[in-house]
């Protein structure tokens, strides 16, 4: 009976261990796998007007997550001139969200990114690790049209 007390503990301790704060979907690929689909939210701390939501696989009992990724960022508040002043305006933009995926280093990254032509934020996720001869990457775009962050092009 104690040895089944101390199991359920620590598996219920394991359980605990896996969750995460910002997790707002969780989808199994199959009975017979340990891998699931995380979805989790981000709202950008640079510019709290933009919601992400990433999802990427997770292999329980593994050493090594799969790279494959996927976000979609939205504008679900209020962005600001002062907002997108104070960001990152190089092309290569800034880190907002990193997450480790591996012992091995191997993170998943979000990147913003200013496109001052369309007046756009760019956000770019993707594996810092080579998988399959290929970086894993994925892209969504928050237009800053209607929000009090566009600048009317001058008139000619």
């Amino acid at each position: 009976m104690k040895n089944r007390t101390i199991a359920a503990l620590l598996l219920a301790t394991l359980g605990l261990a896996g969750c995460d704060n910002n997790e707002v979907g969780d989808v199994s690929l199959g009975l017979f796998t340990t891998k699931d689909i995380k979805i989790e939210v981000l709202t950008d701390p640079g510019v709290p007007g933009v919601t992400c939501h990433i999802s990427d696989v997770v292999a329980d009992l593994s050493l090594a997550d799969p790279s494959d990724m996927s976000i979609s960022c939205r504008q679900t508040g209020e962005i600001t001139a002062a907002m997108v002043a104070a960001i990152d305006k190089s092309t290569s933009g800034e880190v907002v969200f990193k997450k480790s995926k591996s012992i091995f280093l191997k993170s998943l990254k979000i990147r913003r990114i200013y496109d001052a032509t369309s007046q756009s934020l760019l956000y770019v996720a993707y594996s810092t690790k080579e998988t399959e001869g290929s970086f894993k990457h994925s892209m969504s775009t928050v237009p800053l049209w209607g929000s009090a962050a566009y600048q009317a092009p001058a008139q000619p």
